[in-house]
């Protein structure tokens, strides 16, 4: 990873962290007033700021080592670029505007990539930072974040499912089951583009989409068979299984619950799927990833990582039930800790890179 790669990784951090104090303070949570921005701009900054951000640099990187390029770094700066605009209270029209153009680089990177390995999961990935640029559009002419953030779940859903399609090659599935996997993928699209002219029927579809993806990936996908190996191939899997199970249940939350409702019930469908599929994707992908972004052999993998997924796991099934009664007690405490199983595994994560340096 060149300079630029470790200007964005740190702003990632930054996302990161301005976005999980942000979060905090969306819980109701009250707490000194940091940051310039308010509890308005969690999404943003976890979405883009942070997981944007990382995706993108993991694209560059991944396009760097097949050809010698360095425009593919111009995704994750601007994306940083654009949540640190947003961060710090600038012009909230600036910072949407670099957001998109992130995104448009990122979708440029994915389609090269697509053209360069003719594939359906590097077809998949391109659709994917489509679908995060026309988040960021929506949010750019005046959408709401809620109208947004339907698209920024698909920008992450489907970049994992296409991660998953591709090492799930090894298993050579025969072609009706690839089928099914286009299927749903494809109900779940179609519920995208019908949330831009009715959003309350195209969440419902959308959702019914994200439960195939679930189904299908607890059904097809490689980890059913790594999760009876040992260390750090038995944890990744055991992150993915469980991810896979929350995606199942957040597209069914999405096809049941109105998209309208508010409070809890927004809360309940939108972090059903973002902290219990995408976050336990980061967990069981971050030992293997942050390795490869660095450029250092290290091993990050510690038995001791089976204690933030536990965490991030139980705190979520308790803040749901608070989002559901509704109980903002239960809700608070939930997302807290939440925050804090974050913040265990990249503690661990790092003390294992200072403690190899």
């Amino acid at each position: 990873m060149n300079r630029w790669g470790q200007l964005a990784f740190a702003g990632a951090v930054v996302g990161l962290l301005a976005g999980l104090w942000a979060g905090l303070l969306r819980l109701g949570l009250v707490l000194p007033a940091i940051l310039p921005t308010g509890a308005g701009q969690h999404g943003p900054l976890m979405v883009s700021g942070f997981l944007g951000t990382l995706i993108a640099l993991e694209r560059a990187v991944a396009l760097g080592a097949l050809t010698p390029m360095r425009w593919p770094y111009a995704a994750p700066m601007l994306s940083g670029l654009g949540a640190l605009v947003i961060l710090l209270g600038f012009s909230p029209e600036l910072g949407r505007g670099l957001l998109v153009a992130a995104a448009l680089a990122l979708t440029a990177v994915c389609w090269r990539m697509a053209r360069m390995q003719p594939e359906p999961h590097t077809q998949l990935l391109a659709v994917a930072a489509a679908s995060w640029a026309i988040g960021n559009g929506v949010w750019l002419v005046g959408g709401s974040i809620r109208a947004a953030s339907t698209w920024w779940v698909g920008f992450l859903v489907l970049t994992v499912a296409a991660e998953r399609l591709e090492l799930g090659r090894v298993l050579r599935h025969a072609a009706s089951v690839k089928r099914l996997f286009i299927g749903a993928v494809g109900v779940f699209g179609l519920g995208l583009i019908l949330t831009l002219f009715w959003l309350d029927g195209g969440v419902r579809l959308a959702g019914l989409g994200l439960a195939l993806i679930g189904a299908w990936l607890l059904r097809f996908d490689l980890a059913r068979l790594t999760i009876r190996a040992r260390g750090l191939t038995r944890y990744v899997a055991a992150c993915l299984l469980i991810g896979h199970a929350w995606l199942l249940l957040g597209g069914l939350l999405w096809a049941v619950l109105p998209a309208s409702g508010g409070g809890g019930i927004y809360d309940a469908v939108v972090h059903s799927v973002l902290l219990g599929f995408i976050f336990s994707m980061i967990f069981g992908h971050a030992p293997i990833i942050l390795p490869a972004l660095t450029g250092r052999a290290v091993s990050l993998y510690t038995p001791a990582l089976y204690a933030p997924l536990a965490v991030l796991h139980l705190a979520l099934a308790v803040r749901l039930v608070g989002d559901l009664l509704p109980d903002l007690v239960l809700r608070q405490w939930g997302g807290t800790f939440n925050v804090i199983a974050v913040l265990l595994f990249a503690g661990l994560a790092a003390s294992r890179f200072v403690r190899a340096r």
